[in-house]
């Protein structure tokens, strides 16, 4: 297999692994090239968030979680507690309070049976139905999961197919690149003496 049409970024099947040395030097030309703030500021070809929208009352409520204030208000649980009647001798303004916590108390409790005879009439097939639905989508996954896994080891073998293919012609040229480049260095060598031997003989014979 010719490399003139074959381009690969990595070859991990055939490629040996770098030396901690050389590791970290690639490590610290990597980070010699980022930017101080890349791990805190986004990435200038990533599209700028939406401002947020949020309503009045969740405003609020961010801005009371943000400064660490308790929470107050909401909904009085109390009023679905059972009252204790008034004494005798309280106002009718405390009787009329009382009877009215006691009607939220009762529609509370009446809602409350409603909901539970609901669940015991049909909580057990919507939740079975709910079981159902889940596990089908959960097949659905499961089998698009294998798919993605066998794409990918195919993938995988055909990658390493590739290059075990190219493995001798990579070690040939390789060797080849180390000769050439010990042949311009002996080359370099022998200009530099010739080129030093040649400068003492023009020096010896002028003086």
């Amino acid at each position: 297999m010719s490399l003139i049409n074959a381009s690969h970024d990595s070859l991990p099947y055939i490629d040996r692994p770098l030396t901690p040395t050389t590791t970290s030097r690639v490590n610290a030309l990597i980070h010699a090239e980022l930017d101080p703030a890349h791990s805190s500021t986004p990435h200038p070809s990533l599209p700028s968030l939406p401002p947020p929208a949020f309503s009045e009352f969740v405003g609020a409520e961010l801005e009371r979680i943000a400064q660490g204030r308790p929470f107050a208000g909401g909904v009085d649980p109390s009023r679905y507690e059972s009252q204790a009647a008034p004494s005798a001798e309280s106002s009718d303004e405390e009787w009329r309070r009382t009877l009215q916590q006691a009607y939220a108390t009762s529609t509370h409790l009446a809602n409350r049976v409603t909901n539970l005879t609901l669940l015991s009439s049909f909580g057990q097939n919507s939740w079975l139905i709910g079981n159902s639905q889940m596990e089908g989508v959960l097949g659905h996954l499961e089998r698009e999961l294998v798919a993605l896994k066998e794409e990918t080891e195919a993938t995988n073998r055909e990658r390493k197919r590739r290059q075990v293919a190219v493995q001798d012609e990579m070690e040939r040229l390789e060797r080849r690149w180390k000769d050439g480049v010990g042949k311009v260095l002996e080359i370099e060598v022998a200009s530099e003496m010739v080129f030093r031997e040649t400068l003492a003989m023009r020096r010896a014979g002028q003086s």
